[in-house]
């Protein structure tokens, strides 16, 4: 899927490589460019297309970049999709062939006690009631929102990763420029080297999931997080399974608390009977977990192994793998959307619901908000981009996307919950206790709490009483995996020779992790990028950046020593139906 890099008329620019010598670099001007080809970036671009229409205005341009190698490559997620953004986006998605064919049928809410007892709740909370909602595949609904897009004439250009923010004079976000592409490790230029290109648009909505690159960017550029509760995210680890016909109840949904772990750690589990006889089973651990031994990726290997989960996988096998970082601050955590020439739109904002276990339907709804205000203020503009662009006016600044998320179902959701992740910070029981109440008072408390620290600065270090190892079972190759199997079913593919994107700014305080916090890099990555290793200087923390599924999860545990970078352009993970 995606149409060449040909579409519209190219000028040329001065570019300055990495080496610091300058090449020729293509730009390209677009009405509105999106950087992130999921859920919200797409239906940004479909909401755009269909209002310039509206408007007679047919010939405007809409463009789409996306890292992965086509639409849906790096999309994980454990979803049972609530329709009501797509219902308003394509009323008639069923007759196009949406990939919406399990219906949400059978919920159960599972308090794991102990590793073989188990206590099922005789009421399912209201925020996980399915019924109307469907189970999927978020890849296939990807593509397919994808294949949409496209036929309203959007351009969605997968493979290219977007590098760095371009900035007009006056400091107003430009648009982006792609990453050069044939850089060899040492940083020299490979003889298919081919220098980064500028998308130039008057707006540009930034769509990159959690823990997005140039969102962080921007971000840090306009202060957008200043007098915001910092974000805060969970590690979500998810395998597919195909399991035979008596195991098999389509539409199945269950969701676990409690075992394996402990009081003072935030997560559960998620289990899905999906389409074709498989089953998505998954594990969210909260990053501001506080022992540092714990493992997440061993941690959901020896969960499988709970009755009240295994029965659901007997007979089955393993087909696909991967993690990924997610949102999990809630409202008090959205930073502000708005800024000269842009805004923040899906999780690059954090509009996950998180008792609810759903973000697609908010992430959607807010890429559409903010179509319709570009659109608007396209309008009211009245000039091409290239004349907007040539103007000294400076980037167009989305005042009524603020407005309209601030008046919207999509903020009163939010509203509704905004207490009960921040209440697991104290421990398990009195964040149950709150989330009760809570829920009971439909979240009209007068008060509203926020998260006490970074997700990182809740680590106690190995000396502390707090702090104990973990003694994991071997993987019995049937229900549970060792990392190595596991990241092959990832479908990773690199370009070796090209400089890694996992830059360690700081081996010293890679050391002094290892020392204070018992080398916690080699248990949080769930694709084992991170070993401690030793060489003639003592021990220093060695990358294997071809193992990454580019879950983000060490630039928010580490971000004291780990930088996350974009790697070439449809490198990581290709995920067919996560």
């Amino acid at each position: 899927m995606g149409m060449g890099m040909g579409m519209g008329m190219f000028s040329t620019s001065a570019h300055v490589s990495d080496d610091g010598a300058e090449d020729e670099a293509f730009i390209d001007e677009v009405d509105v460019l999106i950087v992130g080809g999921g859920p919200a970036g797409l239906s940004a671009a479909i909401r755009a297309k269909q209002a310039f229409a509206d408007a007679g205005q047919d010939d405007r341009r809409v463009l789409v970049l996306e890292k992965g190698a086509e639409l849906g490559a790096h999309i994980l997620s454990g979803n049972v999709f609530e329709t009501r953004a797509l219902d308003e986006l394509i009323p008639d998605w069923k007759d196009k062939g949406a990939p919406l064919v399990t219906p949400a049928k059978d919920d159960s809410f599972v308090f794991l006690t102990s590793e073989s007892s188990a206590i099922t709740s005789p009421i399912v909370p209201p925020q996980m009631h399915n019924d109307g909602n469907y189970i999927i595949s978020l890849g296939k609904l990807v593509r397919w929102l994808g294949e949409q897009a496209e036929e309203l004439g959007v351009e969605v250009y997968p493979g290219y990763a977007g590098a760095r923010v371009v900035y007009n004079d006056d400091g107003s976000v430009r648009g982006v420029a792609t990453g050069d592409m044939g850089i060899a490790k040492d940083g020299s230029k490979k003889p298919d080297f081919m220098p980064g290109m500028e998308l130039h648009a008057p707006v540009t909505l930034f769509a990159e999931g959690a823990r997005g690159s140039m969102s962080l960017m921007v971000m840090d550029k306009f202060g957008l997080r200043d007098g915001v509760m910092p974000q805060s995210y969970g590690l979500g680890i998810k395998e597919l399974w195909q399991v035979p016909d008596e195991i098999y109840q389509p539409g199945l949904i269950q969701h676990t608390i409690g075992w394996p772990l402990d009081t003072a750690t935030y997560g559960g589990s998620f289990l899905y009977h999906q389409e074709d006889n498989t089953v998505a089973v998954g594990f969210v651990i909260g990053l501001d977990y506080p022992n540092p031994y714990l493992n997440p990726f061993r941690e959901f290997q020896r969960f499988k192994h709970h009755p009240e989960v295994a029965k659901h996988l007997a007979g089955g096998e393993r087909i696909s793998y991967g993690a990924r970082a997610i949102n999990e601050g809630g409202l008090q955590a959205i930073p502000k959307l708005a800024f000269p020439g842009g805004a923040l739109i899906g999780c690059s904002a954090g509009f996950l619901n998180v008792p609810k276990i759903k973000g697609t339907h908010t992430a959607m709804q807010s890429g559409m908000y903010a179509a319709d205000a570009a659109v608007s203020a396209l309008m009211a503009a009245g000039d091409d981009a290239s004349s907007i662009l040539a103007s000294d006016a400076g980037g167009i600044t989305l005042d009524n996307y603020v407005e309209t998320i601030e008046s919207s179902w999509v903020y009163d959701e939010l509203r509704s919950v905004r207490n009960i992740r921040p209440g697991f910070q104290y421990g398990f029981w009195p964040g149950m206790a709150n989330a009760a109440f809570e829920t009971a008072t439909f979240g009209k408390a007068p008060w509203t709490l926020t998260m006490k620290h970074e997700d990182h600065e809740a680590r106690v270090t190995a000396d502390n009483p707090a702090a104990k190892e973990i003694e994991y079972p071997k993987p019995d190759g049937v229900l549970s995996f060792d990392l190595p199997s596991s990241v092959f079913l990832a479908n990773n593919s690199y370009e070796e020779d090209q400089p890694s994107h996992l830059h360690v700014h700081s081996q010293q305080t890679a050391v002094d992790d290892l020392n204070r916090f018992a080398g916690q890099a080699h248990r949080f990555c769930p694709a084992g990028v991170y070993t401690f290793m030793e060489n003639e200087s003592g021990p220093y923390l060695h990358t294997s950046p071809s193992n990454c599924v580019q879950c983000k999860c060490c630039s928010i545990v580490a971000p004291h020593y780990i930088e996350w970078r974009v790697p070439e352009g449809a490198n990581g993970p290709l995920y067919s139906s996560m």
